[in-house]
């Protein structure tokens, strides 16, 4: 687990908002198992790279940053900053508002936040998995874009456990049972070095693409003691929309 690290900066009034309601209900219904965590920059801009499992695994992710003296930054569905007071928080919170459907503005506020040396988190299949057995699906190109604009590294995380307590697409946690245990492997930076050196066409950053989700895919073996599937889970080929619930087909 490695020794956790204290916040060196003073956090503001969202964030000891945050800590104060939802950390004790993470300590309440998850015991936490984070391997390698250490391999979080202490400093310094960062893209970390997540599969997605469930709504609750931000939250989960955020705790494991802000055991090792971070603060997460999160491109966050910009439905969600609809609610003035809420959005009001979650801008306050250094939180990145993103629209699917275009997405230019999210990513231009993402490559802003890592230069000024923040931790963006991007979950990079784009959405909770679809794959029947919850491997990571196919990804997309988001924080491959922002690493290659940036410079800065990929810190791939392999997690499994959150869906335990919040199943993909429920609406209703499952507080049967106890804690469940969440567990975050992180990894080494993803090599990206020869791929910033080129001009960063979609070939490229679809190699990009592909190296990190390699690198979350062989961390999310190790936490979960099995083999992933040779090919990565596509929605579009199984009819399914990209993002949101998979019982609603697309069109």
């Amino acid at each position: 687990m490695g020794k956790y690290r204290k916040l060196q900066h003073k956090r503001g009034w969202a964030w000891t908002l945050a800590v104060g309601v939802v950390k004790p209900v993470l300590l309440a219904t998850t015991s936490q198992d984070w391997i390698d965590a250490d391999k979080i920059p202490a400093e310094g801009g960062c893209i970390l790279a997540l599969n997605h499992v469930s709504h609750v695994d931000p939250l989960t992710a955020a705790h494991l940053v802000w055991d090792y003296g971070r603060e997460s930054r999160y491109l966050a569905k910009a439905g969600l900053f609809k609610n003035r007071a809420f959005g009001h928080f979650l801008r306050s919170a250094g939180q990145i508002p993103v629209d699917r459907s275009a997405g230019a503005g999210a990513f231009s506020a993402a490559v802003e936040a890592v230069r000024r040396g923040e931790i963006v988190v991007v979950y990079v299949e784009g959405s909770i998995t679809k794959d029947p057995d919850g491997w990571p699906m196919v990804g997309k190109s988001g924080a491959a874009r922002i690493a290659l604009e940036t410079g800065a590294p990929v810190i791939p995380v392999g997690q499994w456990g959150a869906q335990q307590l919040l199943p993909a697409y429920a609406h209703k946690p499952n507080l049967k049972g106890g804690r469940k245990k969440v567990t975050m492997k992180i990894g080494d930076p993803v090599p990206l070095e020869d791929l910033r050196a080129q001009e960063h066409t979609v070939p490229v950053i679809r190699e990009a693409t592909d190296r990190i989700m390699a690198a979350i895919v062989a961390l999310v073996e190790d936490v979960r003691g099995g083999k992933a599937p040779a090919e990565r889970f596509d929605p579009k080929a199984h009819g399914m929309k990209g993002t949101g619930n998979p019982n609603k087909r697309a069109g």
